[in-house]
């Protein structure tokens, strides 16, 4: 009897299955893409991969195989459905192989096919994004980014958090002016909302308002901003997954991070096990190493005025950074941050205490009236991984907050509001889903890392 199966389901009864079990696999019926094929005239191997699995099945034919002379030209895209005899090979480099006794033409491929047996460089690759998945390293990056998005919400789901779909469309800012509009085509952009409307740049401020009602809380999901940047991390569209949690100050947001931080890691390392082992070996060699050290390394603290010393210290010392006029009051840069992480501590560091002036409205503010109770997560490697906060509960503060930022009041009156009724303090942090998918493979451009990305002067899809 043929058995239909997947790439996936063979390799994991033969990694994982008993005897019985293999021996039970007999004749199999598979479909999928011809990843390459070569036919030494006696005997022929294609490389078949199904979509279900990183790594590819190993089908073997011969001289006898019907229609030979047509499996032999089959080029590297071919869609097929094959049925054969499942051979367990252990001395191979292969576990298993597949002997075709069939083989069924699905879809042929134009011989314009763009993707060769070749290595082909990120930047041609972000030309075809729409057949990019198809190589390897963007089949890893995108299996990659599903099963990190387990690993989100199973860790918030296990804690019981609440999901929350936060809007798209918004009539306020978050994290600054650089938002998109939406219009539509009547001459007055705001006629049909009757106000100016925008594309929201992060969930946080409607979660809030959740928080307050079922305490521990997350949004994941899709934001916007427009700043008009092409470097390697910034992009027009993004995803950000924001926890707001109730009840909470700036220590119980840290150990959140953390925990988040480290089961995200170990969760990818458990679950992708083909996918990591590739990135450790095609993209960053010291991944692995990097991302062991954080899980097994305390997560370290650091005042922001401490680590303005140590850097301006460092500067007197020979220490030359891009931006070498260290001041308090000044946004750190990369550099410094990774200077912190990679030298000072060498392990993960939450940076605390931020100056207020460089910092969003909705930050608490310290007793010392310079600085709000934020925290920045930086990793080797990177920098900031991760920004969160603790949230300015007390009315009067963030209405005077507010006004000095020169925020329309009547826009943020309900936001208010969650002060006014039954307010409590509350705290909650930031990652960029992109930025994490990032960290996780050492794919060091966020254009690599997004299905189809949108950024500043590119709309190609």
């Amino acid at each position: 009897m043929v058995e239909f199966k997947t790439v996936r389901e063979l390799f994991e009864v033969v990694n994982y299955g008993d005897q019985l079990m293999k021996d039970s696999i007999d004749e199999v019926e598979l479909e999928g893409w011809i990843k390459t094929n070569r036919d030494n005239g006696s005997i022929g191997f294609i490389e078949l991969n199904d979509g279900s699995y990183f790594k590819n099945a190993q089908l073997v034919y011969s001289k006898d195989v019907a229609n030979h002379d047509e499996i032999a030209h089959l080029i590297a895209g071919t869609a097929v459905d094959i049925k054969g005899k499942f051979v367990l090979t252990p001395n191979g480099k292969q576990p298993f192989e597949i002997q075709i006794e069939s083989l069924i033409v699905e879809g042929e491929v134009d011989p314009s096919y763009p993707l060769q047996k070749k290595r082909h460089s990120f930047e041609y690759l972000r030309e075809i994004a729409h057949l990019r998945p198809r190589t390897n390293t963007f089949n890893a990056v995108f299996r990659l980014r599903s099963v990190l998005s387990m690993a989100i919400h199973e860790f918030f789901q296990n804690q019981g958090f609440v999901y929350v779909h936060t809007p798209l469309l918004t009539g306020i800012t978050c994290e600054g002016d650089d938002m998109f509009h939406v219009v539509t085509n009547d001459k007055d952009q705001d006629a049909y909302f009757g106000k100016k409307t925008l594309l929201s740049g992060s969930g946080q401020i409607h979660v809030e308002a959740f928080a307050l009602a079922f305490r521990d809380v997350y949004t994941f999901g899709p934001t916007f901003r427009s700043e008009k940047s092409n470097t390697r991390s910034h992009a027009s569209e993004f995803w950000m997954i924001e926890p707001e949690i109730a009840f909470a100050d700036l220590e119980d947001d840290m150990s959140l991070i953390e925990d988040c931080v480290v089961y995200c890691i170990n969760y990818c390392l458990e679950n992708a096990p083909e996918e990591m082992a590739f990135f450790n070996e095609r993209i960053d060699p010291t991944l692995k190493e990097r991302l062991n050290h954080v899980i097994n390394t305390p997560f370290k603290k650091m005042e922001y005025t401490e680590a303005i010393e140590i850097l301006k210290d460092a500067v007197a010392k020979g220490k030359k950074f891009e931006e070498n006029k260290i001041e308090w009051g000044m946004d750190l840069q990369s550099e410094h941050e990774r200077y912190l992480t990679e030298e000072v501590v060498k392990g993960p560091l939450f940076l605390i205490n931020y100056p207020k002036e460089i910092k969003s409205f909705y930050m608490r503010e310290n007793d010392d009236g310079k600085t709000v109770a934020a925290c920045d997560l930086l990793v080797p490697g990177v920098g900031e991984l991760v920004g969160g906060s603790q949230r300015e509960e007390r009315y009067d503060v963030l209405k005077r907050k507010m006004e000095e930022s020169h925020l329309p009041l009547d826009k943020y009156g309900w936001y208010l509001d969650l002060r006014r009724y039954g307010g409590c303090k509350h705290a909650g942090f930031g990652i960029g889903f992109e930025r994490l998918v990032m960290y996780l493979s050492g794919i060091n451009n966020i254009r690599d890392v997004l299905p189809f990305p949108r950024t500043y002067g590119s709309m190609d899809y």
